[in-house]
């Protein structure tokens, strides 16, 4: 595997932690996004969304995780002081069914074509793990731009085939047909690891960015399923002094995005 810039190194800028590469990684799934509600799952996206509105989104529309949307970007866990608009679920449903929404979901488990599991672990008759249900992934999958952020990147989430789909990925909605592929646009996936989406012929997942101090050799044996890997590789981009600044003062100052990545 090449590098495209030979000056950087594999190790991460000094004070740069991994948990702040994984915010940039995931603030860039909005990047130019426009007048569209981010809808962030997990502490490191919702840190990330208000990252990007901070800076090279300024028209995303964010919630207070409830039923408002909010013109200020206050620090994650703290309550916003400006209203914008009333947004109840059923407006809520509208905005994911006309696909102005771009959510950031977990996974229990995703595979190569980015089905996603968050509702059982084993068969369906006889699971031996509850989880979460279904909820609005299918819904959200088939209806607006969808990324998946990974806080753990391993073989027991990375896996060849999900136990259950509840998420829809590139195979499952080619085979349900146009119906099904008209509004689906799985963008990317953010772990702990890497930055990887599907832009291959065949949609299966690929290796777009290593975060500095990981190597190709983790990703891979992490990762339950070959990953489609380009000759070049770089690193995900570093972020700038006033993203720092952003991060750490302003919309993360207990640090809670450590608590979610390990160092």
């Amino acid at each position: 595997m090449t590098r495209p810039d030979p000056a950087r190194s594999t190790t991460a800028r000094p004070g740069t932690t991994r948990a702040e590469y994984c915010v940039i990684a995931c603030a860039e799934a909005w990047r130019d996004s426009g007048e569209i509600l981010a809808s962030p799952m997990g502490t490191v996206p919702s840190i990330a969304a208000r990252l990007a509105r901070l800076t090279f989104s300024p028209e995303l529309l964010l919630t207070d995780g409830e039923a408002l949307l909010i013109g200020d970007v206050p620090a994650v866990g703290a309550a916003s002081a400006v209203t914008e608009g009333w947004l109840p679920y059923r407006r809520h449903l509208t905005m994911v069914m006309g696909g102005r929404r771009h959510v950031m979901m977990g996974a229990s488990q995703i595979d190569r074509f980015g089905n996603q599991n968050i509702s059982c672990i084993g068969s369906w008759e006889r699971p031996r793990r509850q989880l979460l249900g279904v909820r609005g992934a299918p819904v959200n999958t088939l209806n607006n731009p969808v990324s998946y952020w990974i806080p753990r990147h391993s073989t027991r989430v990375f896996v060849e085939k999900v136990d259950m789909i509840s998420g829809v990925g590139y195979d499952s909605a080619a085979a349900a047909g146009p119906s099904a592929t008209r509004f689906h646009d799985l963008r990317r996936v953010v772990s702990d690891l890497a930055v990887l989406d599907f832009a291959t012929p065949d949609h299966a997942m690929r290796l777009v960015s290593l975060h500095p101090g990981v190597t190709l050799d983790q990703v891979r044996e992490t990762t339950g399923f070959p990953l489609v890997v380009p000759d070049d590789v770089p690193y995900t981009r570093e972020p700038t002094g006033e993203e720092l600044r952003l991060i750490r003062e302003v919309v993360d100052p207990r640090g809670l995005r450590e608590r979610e990545v390990r160092a």
